[in-house]
């Protein structure tokens, strides 16, 4: 797949509680992880706690600004 139908998202927040925040210039620092912004797919993500492992972080993950994204996406799309 095409990186530029993924989604870009990074890890902002301090060493227990993190933010996962969309970031669809590339621009912000850090870490990065890609994910097809299907609904299905940010939800098995979530399930799987797989932003943890790619963003190599670790403590709580606040996920609401990527699926608002995700949302508003799919939104679009319909």
């Amino acid at each position: 797949m095409d990186k530029t139908a993924l989604v870009r998202v990074v890890a902002i927040g301090s060493s227990s509680n993190w933010v996962i925040t969309p970031d669809p210039d590339g621009s912000l620092p850090g870490r990065g992880a890609h994910l097809h912004p299907a609904t299905r797919c940010l939800e098995l993500a979530i399930r799987r706690k797989a932003f943890g492992r790619a963003l190599k972080i670790e403590g709580t993950v606040d996920t609401i600004l990527l699926t608002d994204a995700v949302r508003d996406t799919n939104d679009q799309k319909n």
